[in-house]
């Protein structure tokens, strides 16, 4: 099923969301520690961690491509039993959520309004988002990637970088974490980059700049939920190996330590991880996809 997150009906029982002021409703835990004075019960044994997540409502956006990073997340999110909606800003979402089995929303993520439509529409078709992937970013055939010399940059250049790989998860979080506070159990996982947090390229200043800001936005995001049972992550990936990937982006993963570029399985593979109940004790924490690369000091041949 696709739906149109801008022509979403707003005239149902649900009310409407006000994109801009999302409501947050913080819990309040008792921090007793197990064994603690006063109490002669022993402390409870911890469930089994589980990688499941039978049950569960998960968002994963920019899911447009079939050889991409989010349609391999959503895949894998599907396998471990949740019920997975998936976004891009074009109608090819159509293919993408035939192909998986699972419900298609069409959203501009830089754009407030359209982010509020889409929350109200998945949780009209789906239920409450309680597992979010940011994936969007990166070049789409709608918005080209921006290859420029930072004196060569436009503002209107620069901008469209930082919307689309930095606004897009702040718009997403904010849209869905109220929600996660108040039932007291969330998963966020930001799409970061080497670029930016671990190392940088020449012409990417645009790009580099974004994805070191969503790395910034996880550490603060998490450290403001990590009262209400939320946690938030980001994965890093390097060289990896999709439809998109340029002849010298391949040659760059045929550099790295492993000796080949990584697929978008094995980035969707730490997501859902990320994503699951046994990841409950991290939290604030980027995990680098990159076969080693960013590890080793020099190449010797």
């Amino acid at each position: 099923m696709v739906i149109d997150a801008r022509a979403a009906d707003r005239s149902g029982s649900r009310p409407r969301r006000d994109a801009s002021r999302p409501g947050l409703a913080r819990r309040t835990r008792a921090a007793a520690p197990p064994g603690a004075a006063g109490t002669d019960d022993p402390a409870p044994l911890p469930d089994p961690v589980t990688m499941r997540l039978d049950g569960k409502v998960a968002l994963v956006t920019g899911a447009g491509s079939p050889d991409g990073i989010g349609y391999a997340a959503a895949r894998r999110l599907a396998d471990l039993g949740a019920r997975v909606a998936i976004v891009s800003t074009t109608r090819r979402i159509h293919e993408r959520a035939g192909e998986l089995g699972v419900t298609g929303f069409v959203a501009d993520l830089t754009d407030e309004s359209e982010v509020g439509a889409l929350a109200d529409a998945v949780a009209e078709q789906l239920g409450d988002v309680e597992v979010l992937v940011n994936n969007a970013g990166l070049a789409s055939r709608a918005s080209p990637e921006v290859l420029r010399p930072v004196a060569q940059l436009s503002y209107d250049e620069w901008r469209g970088e930082i919307d689309r790989n930095l606004t897009t998860a702040f718009l997403c979080s904010r849209a869905f974490i109220g929600g996660m506070a108040e039932r007291g159990w969330g998963r966020i996982v930001n799409l970061a980059a080497t670029a930016g947090p671990v190392n940088a390229l020449p012409t990417e200043a645009a790009y580099a700049a974004a994805k070191a800001g969503v790395v910034g936005l996880t550490r603060a995001l998490a450290m403001e939920m990590i009262a209400d049972g939320v946690t938030v992550n980001a994965v890093a990936p390097g060289t990896i190996h999709t439809a998109a990937s340029t002849v010298a982006e391949i040659r760059q993963g045929l550099g790295t330590p492993v000796g080949r570029p990584g697929t978008p399985d094995e980035v969707a593979a730490a997501i859902a991880f990320l994503c699951s109940p046994a990841a409950s004790y991290i939290t604030g924490q980027m995990l680098v996809v990159d076969g080693g690369n960013s590890v080793r000091e020099a190449q010797f041949r």
